[in-house]
């Protein structure tokens, strides 16, 4: 039986219950039920009797880093930089295991996750990681096609960072820009600073 979003973060009809919670979990307001037939659950959402949702744009800059990557006693940290003074600037130290990698996919997350809390919809993420933005926007959807196995058939490293982040996405639409690490940016060099506080911490 479908079920019919009028009001979530996409309207539209699904045929899964988890694929409805997705655009109606934690929103304001949402409208949504389970009909019988495709053809009820399309005019439930046809009547749709508020204006359609706002869009709100936003840019970030995202760092992470690990001292001692790869080694023992590695620490990570993760910086999300959205302004001067604001409050949703964030260094925290890494959760799980330390690597300099992880800390970058995680900050992202990080980063999406606040965007979502803040209701915005657009999300310009800029890091000096082409790992993560080439993880996003070339090996993800590969790595998906092949059941999250690389192209020789071995597991994808950082596959549950990957994951969270992708799914993450799905509720954001997220644009990549890569910055050049380390030449006087100051958004970077604000997301650098976060990182490597949150890695003392």
């Amino acid at each position: 039986m479908p079920y019919a979003v009028r009001r979530g973060r996409h309207a539209g009809v699904y045929d899964t219950w988890d694929e409805c919670r997705e655009q109606v979990d934690r929103y304001p307001s949402a409208r949504y039920k389970r009909f019988s037939t495709f053809q009820e659950a399309n005019s439930f959402v046809d009547e749709r009797d508020y204006p359609p949702r706002r869009e709100r744009s936003a840019m970030v800059y995202t760092d992470g880093c690990c001292s001692r990557n790869g080694r023992y006693g590695a620490t990570g940290g993760i910086g999300v930089y959205w302004g001067p003074d604001s409050s949703l600037n964030v260094s925290e130290r890494l959760e799980g295991r330390q690597t300099n990698q992880r800390a970058e996919i995680q900050a992202a997350c990080k980063a999406v996750q606040q965007a979502q809390s803040q209701d915005i919809n657009r999300l310009n993420v800029r890091t000096d990681s082409e790992f993560t933005i080439k993880g996003m926007t070339e090996w993800v959807p590969r790595w998906k096609q092949n059941g999250w196995k690389t192209i020789h058939g071995g597991d994808v490293v950082n596959k549950e960072d990957f994951q969270k982040l992708d799914n993450l996405c799905k509720q954001v639409d997220v644009t990549w820009t890569h910055v050049p690490g380390h030449t006087g940016h100051e958004g970077n060099e604000m997301a650098d600073h976060l990182a490597r506080s949150g890695a003392r911490k």
